[in-house]
């Protein structure tokens, strides 16, 4: 057995502005060091190998989620807001929300928006292209613009306060950081209104008749749900619905304007878009990591390190997904690959419940820009986003060749 006290430990601020911008460095530096390593600057543990990773994220008895997946121990402090039901709960009180939301989202439901999105993203890409051939920003052109018209649609939103989604989920997501930190800190001043438009639009007659939200209230009345969690169910889906999608979007539109022949072998095997959607949510990582609180004195990998009950442990889905120990060429984006098994939609019972949504979303748009679009290309830095959580782009210049 490895002591806390002789565990490799690295001065890394995974939160700091820099590691953000390009945080594959401090992956590598988390891998190489061991299974387990201390992050002294928060008085926590990292997990950054696959099949750590995987271990820990499939293992709820041991790391849970209900102390909350951010650095805020929810033990022993306030969390800023009422924890969401699925990704910061465990069973039993996990379970009636997770398999409500994961029938909502289903199969059945993806075929009855499948026609009517397709078509949807054809008149993105028609009115981008109306001029001829186009540059545009593809992060509020296509990353952006796509699930902000199908998404809300699909939940029953209304029309007016959509502006509000983005920036809720954006802090929210920032706040799984430091409570101190600089990014977390600018969100609070406007979060208080997003935070209402989005509280009030879960509510009950806000919601369309027809819809995700009607369908999580439906479950509600059928007993499946109480209704005091029906609106906490749909908040979750209007706070992890949307920039993790984005966010997916911009990667693979990045990947594909810089990998060399990648937008020619789409447009010649459009089979491959849905597995290139998750390479690209492989490489990239749209969701880096997530903390998990451990149980119990909990083993983590094979050389006896032991994490000590009640610690705070940072799990990197992002370095995972490119661990060389498990993946070939970790670093090149292939959408030949099989990326079956990446951690991009997490493990476990806390996996994306939504993951098929999103993947119906960059499917539909991508298939209407390779029916169009013959040339994709970067004209210009591409700018990142930061996040304490997600993997950005704030812009991406491209030109659109007809």
């Amino acid at each position: 057995m490895t002591a806390v006290q002789t565990l490799p430990t690295l001065d890394l601020d995974p939160f700091d502005p820099e590691v953000l911008r390009d945080p594959l460095p401090a992956h590598a530096a988390l891998r190489d060091a061991g299974p387990l390593v201390r992050l002294p600057r928060y008085d926590t543990y990292a997990i950054a190998r696959y099949d750590d990773v995987r271990a820990a994220l499939s293992d709820w008895q041991s790391f849970e989620s209900s102390a909350g997946v951010g650095l805020t121990n929810f033990r022993t402090e306030t969390p800023w807001r009422p924890p969401s039901l699925l990704l910061e709960a465990d069973p039993p009180g996990h379970d009636a929300p997770r398999t409500v939301l994961a029938g909502i989202l289903g199969p059945r439901a993806l075929r009855r928006l499948r026609e009517d999105w397709a078509a949807d993203a054809e008149r993105l890409v028609s009115d981008l292209l109306a001029g001829g051939s186009a540059e545009v920003d593809a992060v509020p052109a296509l990353a952006e613009a796509f699930p902000l018209r199908v998404f809300p649609d699909a939940v029953g939103l209304g029309r007016d306060g959509r502006e509000h989604l983005l920036p809720y989920g954006d802090h929210a997501f920032n706040a799984f950081g430091p409570t101190d930190n600089a990014l977390v800190l600018a969100g609070n001043a406007d979060v208080a209104e997003h935070s209402g438009w989005v509280g009030e639009q879960c509510r009950r007659e806000n919601l369309a008749p027809v819809g995700f939200g009607a369908d999580i209230w439906a479950a509600a009345d059928r007993g499946d749900l109480t209704h005091a969690q029906a609106p906490l169910v749909v908040r979750s889906l209007l706070t992890a619905g949307v920039d993790t999608t984005v966010h997916g979007i911009g990667a693979v539109l990045h990947a594909l304007a810089t990998t060399p022949g990648a937008w020619d072998l789409l447009r010649a095997r459009p089979e491959l878009v849905r597995g290139a959607f998750d390479e690209a949510v492989r490489w990239e990582s749209p969701v880096q990591a997530f903390f998990r609180t451990t149980v119990r004195d909990v083993p983590v990998g094979r050389d006896g390190a032991v994490l000590p009950a009640g610690q705070k442990v940072l799990v990197f889905f992002a370095a995972a997904n490119r661990d060389p120990h498990h993946w070939t060429d970790p670093d090149t984006f292939d959408p030949t690959r099989d990326p079956s098994g990446h951690v991009g939609f997490g493990m476990g019972i806390h996996q994306c419940v939504g993951q098929h949504v999103a993947r119906l979303e960059a499917e539909s748009l991508l298939t209407a820009l390779l029916t169009r679009v013959t040339r994709l290309e970067l004209t210009g830095e591409p700018v990142r986003h930061l996040n304490n959580t997600l993997r950005a782009w704030a812009s991406l210049p491209m030109r659109l060749t007809i």
